[in-house]
């Protein structure tokens, strides 16, 4: 059973920063790509990140490049998501993925099949 857990949101001015983990058990996490999504209420979850399961490929939605950063550590079993000058329209809440396949590197939203309970990141203006 892959269970997946996040934390690291919280409410946060406009320009901070906030770290996101996700913590990984019931599979081999090295062996899988990862992806972190959002979701407002009324809006369709959307792809935020993704990463390979090597770590060296990655991939960022336009609204967030150059600002948040993906990254992984096989030895934790673990997922990280760094947000740096964040804004108000990130606030959401924030979705660590995983898909079925291993060695497959998703980048659809449909393809990510375990996902955890969310953490949610609120930005003041």
């Amino acid at each position: 059973q892959v269970q997946l857990v996040e934390s690291g949101g919280g409410l946060v001015q406009a320009g901070g920063s906030l770290r996101l983990s996700c913590a990984s058990s019931g599979r081999t996490f090295s062996s899988y790509a990862m992806g972190w999504f959002r979701q407002v209420p009324g809006k369709e979850r959307e792809l935020v990140a993704t990463i390979g399961w090597t770590g060296r490929n990655t991939y960022y939605a336009d609204s967030v490049k150059g600002r948040f950063t993906i990254s992984r550590d096989n030895a934790k079993n673990t997922v990280s998501l760094q947000m740096n000058s964040l804004k108000p329209e990130d606030t959401a809440l924030y979705y660590c993925a995983a898909p079925r396949l291993a060695n497959y590197y998703p980048r659809t939203r449909d393809e990510y099949k375990y996902w955890g309970q969310g953490t949610q990141v609120t930005v003041s203006s």
